[in-house]
C-alpha cells in the first residue's frame, strides 16, 4: 500500500522587500521627502527535500537589494518551482535568516564557509548576544506568512551605507534556510522539534558527542539528517532507459531534454570473420556517451540483451562503475531454463547513497555481444531507477 505518495519538495525562499531609496541621510530624506519607494522580489537558490529529510543551508552572496537604501518591510515564504506556496505540513520552515557580511573585494562570489576568517567580517545587528548567536538582520520561522514586518514611518533599516563598509571590503548578504520535510514521518511534532531519538543522532554535525541530557534541538536536525518515517512509506523513483544505439550529440541551442536523441532501439552485429577482425574473443563492443538530465541516487539497474549478448555496463563520468548486468543463459529444456536463450540478466541494488549521479553528468553505456557469427536486430538497453533523495 502506498503512503504519502507525493512529489519531492523543490523549494525556494521567496523574498519581497519594500525599499526606501534615497542618497540623503535618513533625517534629511524624511523631512524633504526626496525619496521613492520600490518593491523587489528575490528568489533564493533551490533546495530539494524528500520525506523526512532536512535542509539547513547557508547560501552566500544572495540576490538582495543593493545601494544605500532603507528597508521598510521584508517578507518571505517557501515556494515550489512554479511559485506555489508549500504548506507547513509538507515542509516545516524551522527558520530563515538573512545575514550581512563584509567580504574582501574579489571574493564576494565565494562560498563564505570556505573563506579565511580574515576575508570576511560579520555585519551583525545591534543586539547584545555574543558573536555567532542571533547575528541576523531578518528572520522568522513557521510564522512567516502571517507576521507583519512593516516598519512604521519615518523609520527604516539602513543598508549599504558606504561610510560603514570597511576599506577593501564589499557588503554582501547570506541566507540560512532550515526546513524539514515531514511527509510520511512517524511523529510530525517530534520531527519539527528535532527530537534526537527520531533522527537517530548521537553526535553534533562536527562529530562532538551529544550530552546525555540533550533530548532535542538544532544539534539533532542539521543538514542531511532524516527523521524517522512510517513503516510502508513509498519513495518515488524516476525511470531512465538508455540505448547503446542512441546517436545523441549535445547541442548548445537545444532546449528540450529529448530533442537531441535518436534511439535506434536495435542494431546489427557483424561476424568477426566477415569483417576480418577474428580473434580468440570475437566480441563486438558498442558504447555511447549520454548526459543525465536530472540527478539522484541509483537504487536499481539492469540491462536488456538478446541471444549472443555477453553483458552490459554503465559508468559514471570518472569511470566509476554504476552497474554491470550479465546475461544468464539457460541450460535445459524446462520453462525458465531454455538452452541457448537468455533467461535472465543480473541486476544491481546499490547500498543506499553509494551511487550518486549528478545532474548533467555524462554517463558511458557499453553493450557487448559475441561476434563469432552475425546477429541481427539485437538490443543494448539499460534500465535504471533513480531517487531524487534517499529514504
Amino acid at each position: 500500500m502506498l503512503r504519502e505518495m507525493k512529489t519531492f519538495n523543490l523549494g525556494w525562499l521567496l523574498f519581497a522587500a519594500v525599499l526606501l531609496i534615497s542618497a540623503l541621510p535618513f533625517s534629511q530624506a524624511s523631512r524633504s521627502k526626496q525619496h521613492k519607494v520600490k518593491t523587489g522580489v528575490f528568489r533564493s537558490p533551490q533546495f530539494v527535500l524528500g520525506p523526512g529529510s532536512v535542509a539547513n543551508k547557508l547560501f552566500s552572496n544572495i540576490d538582495f537589494p543593493r545601494g544605500h537604501i532603507a528597508l521598510k518591510s521584508f517578507d518571505a515564504e517557501v515556494v515550489d518551482e512554479s511559485g506555489n506556496p508549500i504548506p507547513l505540513y509538507d515542509t516545516y520552515l524551522h527558520h530563515w535568516l538573512v545575514l550581512k557580511f563584509y567580504i574582501r573585494k574579489g571574493l564576494e562570489n565565494q562560498d563564505i564557509s570556505k573563506l579565511n576568517n580574515s576575508d570576511y567580517i560579520s555585519g551583525r545587528n545591534s543586539g547584545i548576544c555574543q558573536d555567532g548567536a542571533l547575528d541576523q538582520f531578518f528572520g522568522l520561522g513557521s510564522e512567516t506568512r502571517r507576521t507583519k514586518t512593516r516598519i512604521p514611518d519615518p523609520y527604516g533599516i539602513e543598508i549599504g551605507n558606504p561610510t560603514k563598509i570597511p576599506s577593501g571590503f564589499v557588503e554582501t548578504w547570506g541566507l540560512n534556510v532550515h526546513a524539514i520535510d515531514t511527509r510520511g514521518v512517524e511523529d510530525r511534532t517530534g520531527c519539527t522539534e528535532c527530537r534526537c531519538n527520531l533522527y537517530n543522532v548521537t553526535k553534533e554535525e562536527d562529530g562532538t558527542p551529544l550530552s546525555p541530557n540533550y533530548d532535542g534541538g538544532l544539534s539533532c536536525c542539521y543538514d542531511g539528517t532524516k527523521c524517522r518515517l512510517k513503516d510502508g512509506l513509498i519513495v518515488p523513483v524516476n525511470i531512465y532507459i538508455f540505448d547503446v544505439s542512441d546517436t545523441w550529440k549535445k547541442s548548445r541551442n537545444s532546449t528540450e531534454i529529448n530533442s537531441e536523441h535518436n534511439c535506434q532501439v536495435e542494431y546489427q552485429v557483424e561476424s568477426c570473420r566477415a569483417t576480418g577482425s577474428a580473434n580468440d574473443k570475437c566480441i563486438d563492443a558498442k558504447s555511447v556517451s549520454l548526459e543525465m538530465p536530472f540527478g539522484g541516487y541509483l537504487v536499481y539497474g539492469g540491462a536488456h540483451q538478446h541471444a549472443g549478448g555477453t553483458g552490459s555496463a554503465l559508468y559514471g563520468k570518472d569511470g566509476r562503475s554504476l552497474c554491470s548486468s550479465i546475461p544468464i543463459y539457460g541450460t535445459g529444456e524446462e520453462a525458465g531454463n531454455e538452452n541457448g536463450y537468455i533467461v535472465g540478466m543480473s541486476t544491481c541494488y546499490p547500498k543506499p547513497g553509494t551511487k550518486k549521479i549528478s545532474k548533467g553528468e555524462t554517463l558511458i553505456l557499453e553493450s557487448n555481444y559475441s561476434s563469432i557469427k552475425q546477429h541481427t536486430g539485437v538490443m543494448g538497453l539499460f534500465y535504471i531507477l533513480v531517487a531524487e533523495t534517499l529514504a
